[in-house]
């Protein structure tokens, strides 16, 4: 397996692509992701992978240029969920359903130039079209059923931690600090 092409950030924010020895922009390294070429964006000085930050770049350049990708509640809900035990989870789930997505696209291409030769753009359109009004609801009964199980098996979790944690204090017992009068309710006033 060959090395991931290289690419330098220096401090002035200039890209420099070590296998072609020049200089190139955010639009040639989306150029790259496009013909699906491996890299490495590298800090010059201290060696870090910036190529995270380069593609977040792309993207906000993208999303600005035209038509978004992302909406703002699709955003919105992405930004929820950093720094939450679901994080990872997310990430995952998004890049499995990426891949589908795209080895499905690129199966259907292949498929739709095989059958219809140069007309083959307008009919993937169509195809295209016609398989996301159906995914788009089928995905969407999908998310709400995964989410209220999820939900029902987190309320299942949470009552098992409670009724272990009062089983494993019931036999103990607290002192009532001093000076205070009331009494404690006992298990049969509860």
């Amino acid at each position: 397996m060959q090395e991931p092409r290289l690419i330098k950030k220096y401090p002035n924010r200039r890209l420099y692509d070590t296998k072609t020895s020049t200089y190139i922009t955010l639009n040639d390294v989306k150029a790259l992701v496009v013909a699906s070429e491996s890299f490495k964006v590298q800090d010059a000085k201290s060696g870090d992978d910036l190529t995270r930050s380069i593609l977040l770049q792309i993207i906000i350049e993208e999303e600005t240029a035209g038509a978004p990708l992302f909406t703002t509640e699709l955003l919105t809900q992405m930004i929820r969920f950093h720094g939450r035990s679901m994080q990872g989870m997310l990430g995952k789930y998004l890049e499995t359903n990426m891949k589908s997505f795209s080895d499905f696209h690129q199966q259907l291409e292949a498929q739709s130039h095989l059958l219809y030769g140069e007309n083959s753009n307008q009919v993937q359109n169509d195809l295209w079209t016609q398989f996301m009004n159906f995914q788009g609801p089928a995905m969407q009964t999908m998310m709400a059923t995964f989410m209220d199980q999820s939900k029902k098996m987190l309320d299942q979790m949470q009552d098992q931690l409670k009724n272990q944690t009062i089983n494993m204090f019931s036999g103990i017992q607290i002192p009532e600090p001093a000076g205070e009068g009331t009494k404690r309710p006992d298990k049969t006033e509860e």
